[in-house]
């Protein structure tokens, strides 16, 4: 227990340390394509999804490869992870942004970072519980297709709310 409580701790400061520059990356590449796949390109909801979505993919696949063998429902608990977390961010984006008409820069930060941990939460108490243990394949293949969604939707987004770029209110940077 003591080793996949360390690991979902490091996890949440891994996701939210690497999620902050990955927001600028894009940019700072000078709009590299292949560095778009990976991170934002806009602001619209979507794209910011990619903040918790990839860094926590990539955090997940070597620590469920080293928690397996004590931790045999880690895969499908961590997958439902990463599908919970980033399905919180336009939750909680929607909603606040509904109740007050805008978006604020320190409200989505916070949403990112409960997000994050929420994922985190959630992957740790499956894994201690194995509920998850029989939706492995269901899981892993919903994270698989929802990676490729954001690989294709990054250059041609469908012509729907959660591509839309949302109108920088209380921003501190415009595109």
């Amino acid at each position: 227990m003591k080793q996949l409580k360390r690991y979902a701790l490091i996890g949440i400061f891994f996701v939210i340390i690497a999620g902050f520059p990955a927001h600028f990356l894009y940019e700072w590449t000078g709009k590299n394509r292949l560095a778009g796949l990976f991170t934002p390109v806009n602001e619209s909801v979507w794209e910011h999804m990619k903040l918790l979505f990839f860094p926590m993919l990539l955090y997940t696949i070597p620590a469920v490869r080293k928690l397996k063998e004590n931790y045999p429902c880690a895969a499908p608990s961590f997958c439902f992870g990463i599908l919970a977390g980033t399905a919180l961010i336009p939750i909680l984006f929607y909603a606040y942004t509904s109740l007050l008409g805008k978006s604020i820069l320190p409200l989505d930060i916070g949403i990112f970072a409960v997000s994050s941990l929420i994922a985190f939460y959630a992957a740790y108490r499956l894994t201690l519980s194995c509920k998850l243990e029989s939706q492995t394949t269901f899981l892993c293949i919903s994270v698989t297709l929802l990676a490729l969604c954001f690989l294709l939707f990054t250059y041609h987004p469908p012509d729907m709310f959660l591509f839309a770029k949302t109108p920088v209110t209380i921003h501190s940077r415009c595109e």
